[in-house]
């Protein structure tokens, strides 16, 4: 069975939509206990990275994410899922939960720094459809989506991990920008499967196949 984290800030519908399509039975919950039974767990969110700390810390997930990775079972995270596993952010200066060690930072102080997007090409929020870059061995959630696949991205801040082997895919803007992080039973996503398509539906299609 796979669980979805309710924390009040998650695009929700669009990943019930995406199971209910591929046919997965699924559990909702804004109740850390009612998600402990399951075989794997699904974290998304869309937002503000202050205002999703607080409603994991007022609702208990913050602990139960941490004793979820630390028990070894299966974990997404998608957009601001994918960011809140790490240690810190820009947006707020939030402390995050801390799952990998590493910063989720602003595509602009990035370009500042690498000097890139001085005509204000590129714009904020990285938004709409973008191709993958595989290294470090992929992802196994990646199996059988072809690496120029197209995915749905809408992010201002990008993830920045420090151990630099847990980037499975980048994708183009202005600079490499880690997109997919694996370590062990944590893969995030900074875009959204949901709604990109085949591509998409696939990376679900891998991480529940033992429901299919």
């Amino acid at each position: 069975m796979t669980g979805i984290v309710d924390y009040n800030a998650g695009n929700i519908r669009s990943v019930e939509r995406a199971l209910e399509y591929i046919k997965v039975p699924y559990i909702l919950s804004k109740r850390p206990q009612d998600l402990k039974e399951c075989d794997r767990l699904i974290f998304p969110g869309v937002g503000d990275c202050a205002y999703a700390m607080q409603q994991l810390a007022a609702t208990g997930f913050d602990i139960f994410l941490k004793d979820w990775y630390a028990s070894g079972k299966p974990l997404i995270g998608i957009c601001l899922g994918s960011q809140i596993v790490l240690e810190d952010s820009e947006e707020g200066n939030v402390k995050c939960l801390g799952l990998l060690k590493g910063h989720v930072r602003h595509l602009a102080n990035a370009w500042k720094e690498l000097g890139i997007n001085k005509d204000n090409s590129l714009k904020i929020p990285h938004m709409g459809f973008n191709n993958l870059n595989y290294l470090n061995g992929s992802s196994k959630l990646l199996e059988n989506v072809p690496e120029d696949s197209n995915f749905y991205f809408v992010h201002s801040y990008f993830l920045e991990p420090e151990d630099k082997s847990t980037v499975k895919a980048t994708a183009s803007y202005g600079f490499p920008v880690p997109v997919v992080l694996e370590k062990d039973n944590l893969t995030v996503f900074q875009f959204h499967p949901e709604k990109s398509g085949p591509a998409g539906l696939q990376i679900l299609k891998n991480f529940v196949k033992e429901d299919l």
